[in-house]
């Protein structure tokens, strides 16, 4: 398997720790891109018409794009747990979702800040990111104290929303403000899937 990334991406590092987790970080080629908003790769979108990462290219020519479809895939490749059965599946998928839209915020205000020309910024779409980011972050806060040491879907797309905000906003501070979160990021990222897959 071949997977166009970006290192700081924190889609590709879900699939990434994902793929650790289920022993198959071995079996995937990484293929360093240069995937941006405005000057897009053109060597992704041969493959992915939408020019992303993650893309995962598979042995037998099909292509997989976006996160979510390729945890699944490599769950399934394994035979793992990172997706579970039953009612608990639903839940885990919410925590995932949850995550997801606080990374999408997050990129949406990145992109605002180091993309857009200063002459064109819009401060109010900004600040309804940011506002999407502590909702999220209260969210899970909210939820920390039962996320224990499991890691599945949830908690590992939990622990990439808060990798990437610790790369890329410095200035929310967010562990000053969600403790539990912070107590429970403190664990969790030090598995070795996490450890291996820093961002950067």
């Amino acid at each position: 398997m071949k997977l166009f990334y970006s290192s700081t991406s924190p889609f590709v590092r879900k699939v990434l720790v994902v793929a650790h987790e289920l022993g198959l970080a071995d079996r995937i080629e990484r293929l360093a891109c240069a995937a941006h908003p405005v000057n897009r790769d053109k060597t992704i979108i041969k493959h992915n018409p939408l020019g992303q990462v993650p893309t995962l290219l598979l042995e037998d020519g099909r292509m997989l794009a976006d996160s979510r479809v390729i945890c699944e895939y490599l769950n399934d490749q394994a035979g793992g747990t990172i997706f579970p059965s039953g009612p608990q599946r639903w839940d885990v998928l919410v925590e995932q979702s949850l995550a997801d839209g606080l990374l999408d915020a997050a990129l949406l205000a990145r992109y605002e800040r180091a993309v857009r020309p200063p002459e064109k910024l819009w401060p109010e779409w900004l600040d309804g990111q940011i506002d999407k980011i502590h909702t999220a972050l209260a969210a899970l806060e909210k939820a920390a104290p039962g996320l224990g040491d499991r890691a599945d879907i949830g908690t590992i797309s939990y622990g990439c929303a808060l990798g990437y905000l610790d790369l890329r906003f410095e200035d929310l501070n967010w562990r000053e403000h969600y403790r539990a979160a912070k107590d429970w990021f403190a664990r969790f990222d030090e598995r070795p899937s996490m450890r291996e897959t820093r961002l950067g």
